[in-house]
């Protein structure tokens, strides 16, 4: 079986990227390896007294963040198309390129925004990241639509 690495991030587009994974994972016999890369920093707040860090709200978050995989891999299993999902913290393209490579997968697939130009100098691409530095083949999505 071809494992299909499929980056979420639980946007409004997450939906219209998981069928079309599913589709392409049906068509392949594949599996799909959901990841969510959650930041390193999300139990921290900077106030009047600077940085401080609050490991309930990291807590809560990934709590959430995880019931969201949980959800999405059922929709998936639902449709008859093996499935398994992970929660990870940290720089979303090094973690992805290494589960990847960890899940020995045939496939990434990520979606794409149609974002070009200045939102790319400021904000950065993770899709273009991936396609850049992956030694394992990409589909690119277009979720813009």
């Amino acid at each position: 079986m071809i494992n299909i690495v499929l980056p979420v991030d639980f946007g409004e587009k997450t939906e219209k990227l998981l069928e079309a994974a599913v589709k392409f994972a049906k068509e392949i016999s594949g599996k799909i390896c959901l990841i969510h890369v959650a930041p390193a920093d999300i139990g921290f707040t900077v106030g009047d007294m600077g940085f401080q860090y609050f490991p309930e709200v990291e807590k809560i978050e990934i709590q959430e963040e995880l019931k969201h995989l949980n959800k999405l891999e059922q929709h998936v299993i639902a449709q008859d198309v093996d499935c398994e999902h992970i929660l990870k913290q940290g720089v979303a393209g090094d973690i992805i390129l290494d589960y990847a490579k960890e899940k020995k997968a045939g496939y990434i697939v990520v979606g794409s925004h149609g974002r070009s130009g200045v939102y790319d100098i400021f904000v950065g691409s993770l899709t273009k990241e991936i396609t850049r530095r992956s030694n394992i083949p990409v589909l690119v999505i277009p979720v813009h639509n």
